[in-house]
């Protein structure tokens, strides 16, 4: 047991009747733990769920705000507007293709141009609500709407197999890819192809990423030697750059500082639906669940609870909590934590190495969802 672990059963065995200020008792309910979660995700499940996340459900081109001081994403709302026009009409597999930037205009060829559109920038501009707007907009029905994480996507071969991946995607009119990154090679080959059948079916492409789609991969593999395909998945797209800083912490306050054992504690026991638990502990059950299951380890929880929360010690370990943060982010779930605050939990190594906007991002979203959890203490 850590030392940390017996920290807090001391405190909740003394607390079960009063509070450590002695305003009164806590709830008795025992709070959730993720650690003690392994679920199995079935592939017709990962199918269903490529839609917008929770988040991203009710977002529209009319609900993005652009920053006035950056055009770069007013012109995008109005490309991504006339896109999404362009994907009307019937399509099916064999089907006469569409020019999808002639907008409506038939083709008896597949157009010679891109497929899709790339929204590049940097974290916080708002890219995955464009893309949820696009999804949302498509006049198609959601059967025929394709929406998920560059891992999601990678997951879906994984559970379904190849062939049967391209011959379920194969019938959709859009497939919305976000946070497009390749963490290596067996990657580079297995998206470049399964895009390549796509397209050729029919399907149009659009994608986020903090990395123009030529530039995928640097800093992280050789990417030199993959160059073919890494030019290949770049012709299938338009970038469309979009500037800007991080809405999340636009105008706002500093992140709140960590709370104490005791207030993570009382706040987990307090609510309904909350998880507790020991970060290390929770990094170290990260790494026996696949990341495909992060979304399904959360069923449920309507807050995490963190105590201990220390730097990753190595880079698995980081990637892990990145694809967690992602999830927790998307489903709205608020983080309340103890222990160092969240722009600490990567080493300057990591900060300044080839995964480094992954984990910028991940802080920018932690760091919302511990001001979220300001409502939820319980002091």
């Amino acid at each position: 047991m850590t030392r940390s672990v017996a920290r807090r059963l001391e405190w909740v065995t003394v607390s079960s009747t009063t509070t450590a200020s002695g305003i009164g008792p806590i709830p008795e309910a025992t709070p959730l733990s993720l650690c003690a979660r392994e679920p199995h995700v079935p592939a017709d499940r990962l199918v269903a769920e490529m839609v917008p996340p929770p988040r991203f459900d009710s977002v529209r081109f009319a609900t993005y705000i652009p920053d006035p001081n950056q055009p770069s994403q007013t012109e995008a709302v109005g490309v991504l507007e006339g896109f999404a026009g362009g994907l009307g009409g019937a399509h099916a597999v064999g089907a006469p293709k569409r020019k999808l930037f002639g907008f409506g205009k038939a083709a008896k060829k597949s157009p010679a141009g891109p497929r899709g559109v790339y929204l590049d920038g940097g974290y916080g501009v708002g890219k995955t609500h464009l893309l949820a707007s696009l999804w949302h907009a498509t006049p198609a029905e959601p059967s025929l709407k394709a929406f998920g994480t560059f891992v999601e996507l990678t997951n879906l071969v994984g559970a379904l197999g190849f062939q049967k991946t391209v011959q379920t995607l194969s019938g959709h009119r859009l497939l919305c890819i976000d946070e497009f990154e390749l963490d290596d090679p067996g990657d580079t080959v297995l998206v470049s192809t399964l895009l390549g059948k796509l397209v050729d079916a029919g399907v149009a492409l659009a994608a986020t990423s903090n990395t123009l789609p030529g530039k995928l991969g640097e800093g992280r593999f050789a990417a030199a030697d993959f160059l073919r395909e890494i030019q290949g998945l770049s012709a299938r797209f338009r970038p469309l750059r979009i500037d800007g800083e991080d809405y999340r912490h636009r105008g706002l306050p500093e992140a709140p500082a960590p709370f104490s054992d005791e207030q993570v504690t009382k706040t987990a026991y307090a609510t309904d639906g909350a998880s507790l638990d020991d970060f290390p502990h929770l990094l170290d059950h990260l790494a026996r669940v696949h990341p495909s299951r992060y979304g399904a380890l959360t069923d449920g929880v309507r807050a995490v609870c963190l105590t201990d929360v220390q730097p990753v010690p190595d880079q698995s370990t980081a990637l892990r909590l990145v694809v967690l943060a992602d999830r927790l982010y998307d489903r709205e779930v608020p983080v309340l934590a103890s222990g160092k605050p969240f722009d600490q939990l990567f080493s300057e190594e990591m900060l300044n190495g080839g995964y480094r906007k992954k984990y910028f991002r991940a802080i920018s979203r932690l760091t919302a969802l511990a001001r979220d959890a300001k409502d939820i203490v319980h002091n």
